[in-house]
């Protein structure tokens, strides 16, 4: 009996670097270099959502569990952030999100994160310090709105454009990796046990 061979393509890249170019982004903003604009908003909604999403949905198709939650609750999350930065500014009446709000959704994705952080300590170190810096990011801006502290959320911003860059070293690793077919960007395996 013959077995098919999967030929799709790894969506891993394309979804970190969704994640990673629009987190550099955002934190550029959170670090005070330039004011929120629709550059970022567009970035949260095309390449941090909807390629994050897509390629979720590609992970789901080659069996991989954490990649699919991972890319696809991220995804959804610039989505989500847009939409809570929008929704008020429209017609639609929709009050946004208080502070300490905002500190507990973020919190809650801290949490999130940090159970997806476990689960990297079997797949590479890349990827730990994507998830490990992405869990200090949450929880540095949930205290930031939560305590309405500026100075954290500046803080933040620096760390989180640390936690963009890791992701897309992350996502170029793959990439060149494959395309040379070997070893150009190290990753750090993890031995399995």
């Amino acid at each position: 009996m013959n077995e098919a061979k999967d030929m799709t393509a790894n969506p891993a890249p394309l979804g970190l670097l969704g994640f990673g170019m629009t987190t550099v982004l955002l934190n550029f903003h959170n670090a005070g270099f330039y004011p929120l604009d629709s550059m970022i908003l567009a970035m949260g909604i095309f390449y941090g959502g909807l390629a994050q999403l897509i390629a979720g949905i590609m992970e789901w198709k080659k069996g991989n569990t954490f990649g699919t939650t991972a890319f696809a609750s991220y995804g959804v999350f610039w989505l989500t952030l847009v939409g809570l930065i929008i929704l008020p500014k429209t017609s639609l009446g929709f009050a946004g999100p208080d502070k300490q709000t905002m500190g507990i959704f973020l919190a809650l994705w801290g949490v999130f994160t940090l159970a997806m952080f476990v689960g990297t300590l079997r797949l590479n170190k890349a990827l730990q310090v994507v998830f490990g810096s992405l869990v200090v990011l949450f929880f540095l801006l949930a205290i930031g709105d939560g305590f309405n502290a500026q100075s954290v959320t500046t803080i933040a911003g620096y760390e989180g454009i640390l936690c963009g860059a890791s992701a897309l070293y992350a996502a170029m690793a793959q990439v060149l990796n494959e395309v040379y077919g070997a070893t150009v960007l190290p990753l750090g395996p993890v031995k399995k046990r």
